[in-house]
């Protein structure tokens, strides 16, 4: 029996938040945060994870990043104004439909969608594991915050690689092998 605060693949979405080029051109380590969330959304698409994509007022904010929409070409995104991606009925409605219990969340900007997002998910019961790696702020120090204070609120906070491996569990299969190449 696994622990509950590991990721299982049967039991996880991935949402990801507002990786819009104008934020994203001005973000902190915008090159490390595209590099990780490219990653992730393709070892999903390998493991059959579901996945929201979500955009923020995207005729002022832009589109998604083209390296990140063209591996979501089947993810249709979700406009919002609402900074948490609950206050959206879309969202909420997507998200029930999957009946996951764990979610993982990445995007931007982390101190304000992502923290918002990630504090109404944990308090509907959700799982919530955050990828450092994969969410990042405008300031290096708004970003560090908002880790802190989701970690405080009991959601995990580890990187891409760690959750990709507790969603394979076990090395030696053809998707194992599949996945090693995307993260080396």
């Amino acid at each position: 029996m696994r622990h509950p605060n590991l990721l299982r693949k049967e039991d996880t979405l991935l949402v990801i938040i507002d990786i819009q080029t104008k934020l994203l051109n001005v973000t902190f380590e915008k090159e490390r945060l595209v590099s990780s969330c490219s990653k992730l959304i393709q070892a999903a698409k390998i493991l059959k994870i579901p996945m929201i994509m979500t955009e923020q007022y995207p005729k002022g904010m832009g589109p998604t990043d083209p390296e990140i929409l063209k591996l979501l070409e089947n993810v249709k995104s979700i406009e919002k104004l609402h900074f948490s991606c609950c206050g959206v009925e879309d969202f909420n409605k997507k998200i029930e439909s999957f009946g996951k219990k764990q979610i993982v969340v990445t995007g931007i900007e982390a101190h304000v969608c992502v923290l918002q997002t990630v504090h109404d998910l944990l308090h509907q019961g959700y799982f919530i594991y955050v990828p450092y790696d994969a969410t990042s702020s405008r300031k290096e120090s708004d970003y560090k915050n908002a880790l802190d204070r989701m970690r405080q609120s009991n959601a995990v906070i580890g990187s891409v690689e760690s959750a990709i491996f507790e969603l394979l569990e076990k090395a030696g299969t053809p998707i194992f092998k599949e996945i090693s190449k995307i993260i080396k």
